[in-house]
């Protein structure tokens, strides 16, 4: 299926943006604990316009959207 505009937008943005208002969150948050500042959170979404898969990550040295495609 093709990945709908706001989507693609979506990949696009920063760390500390929204969802757009089609993505919804898939499970729990995902928190990943280390020595301060390095704890980190991974929150899946799922697009329910092109069912489009992201994961949103706070971690400074991840990508803050990646958009799955596959």
């Amino acid at each position: 299926m093709k990945v709908c505009d706001l989507c693609e937008g979506q990949s696009t943005k920063s760390r500390n943006s929204k969802p757009h208002e089609n993505l919804i969150k898939v499970d729990e948050a995902r928190i990943f604990k280390g020595k301060n500042p390095r704890g980190f959170e991974e929150q899946d979404y799922l697009c329910m316009e092109c069912e489009s898969k992201f994961t949103q990550s706070t971690d400074k040295n991840d990508l803050p959207w990646t958009l799955w495609r596959g």
